[in-house]
């Protein structure tokens, strides 16, 4: 009993992700200080790839999934943020129809323009806002693998390392997705460069 009032006094907030994660094995109300630190993370990654309207329920699924998960933790990671998107991932590729539903109805939005001149509307088509419509065009097009790695590495900014974690992949598989995903973007996009490219999804 005293052993368990030990445990009990410590401030679970000042731990690591793997020592929370850890006591949370055997104690599991505190695995809600992981959904506290990465939730918004995770949900904004979510809204991206699926829509807003959905995000709240992928989140809670990636979560639930993440808690059942918590005793195969590799806890030589301190930061859990990876591995918690890799199964936001996994939870994405179940619902690919739908994120390629979103690519495409986004791709279709055009801002309305209201009176613009002919040299606003000229402007337009060269803003962010419509290189956005070319590219998550473009998104759905690549193969599921390719556009998991670029997404992680130009919306989370996830080091080749993390992503290598998230999806449990070789870094080398890694950086041969993320050429084959840039290249392919190029492509689509006409020629752009990476980092306009990459500007334009920091955006979306």
């Amino acid at each position: 009993m005293n052993r368990l009032r030990r445990v009990k006094a410590v401030d679970v907030s000042t731990l690591t992700d793997a020592a929370v994660i850890e006591r949370s094995v055997r104690d599991p109300e505190s695995f809600a200080v992981i959904f506290d630190r990465h939730a918004p993370y995770i949900h904004r990654y979510l809204a991206r790839r699926l829509g807003a309207g959905v995000a709240d329920d992928m989140v809670a699924e990636t979560f639930l999934a993440a808690f059942r998960r918590r005793e195969r933790f590799d806890t030589a990671h301190p930061d859990s943020r990876p591995w918690l998107y890799g199964i936001a991932t996994n939870v994405v590729s179940q619902h690919r129809r739908e994120e390629e539903r979103e690519y495409r109805l986004r791709q279709a939005y055009v801002p309305a323009t209201s009176e613009a001149s002919h040299a606003d509307r000229v402007a337009t088509v060269v803003t962010a806002q419509s290189l956005r419509q070319v590219l998550f065009g473009a998104l759905a097009g690549l193969s599921s693998g390719d556009r998991d790695v670029l997404l992680l590495v130009a919306w989370e900014e996830l080091t080749y390392d993390e992503v290598a974690t998230a999806l449990a992949i070789p870094v080398g598989t890694v950086r041969s997705r993320l050429h084959r995903a840039r290249k392919l973007l190029r492509a689509g996009l006409g020629g752009d460069s990476t980092s306009t490219i990459e500007e334009a999804l920091s955006n979306g």
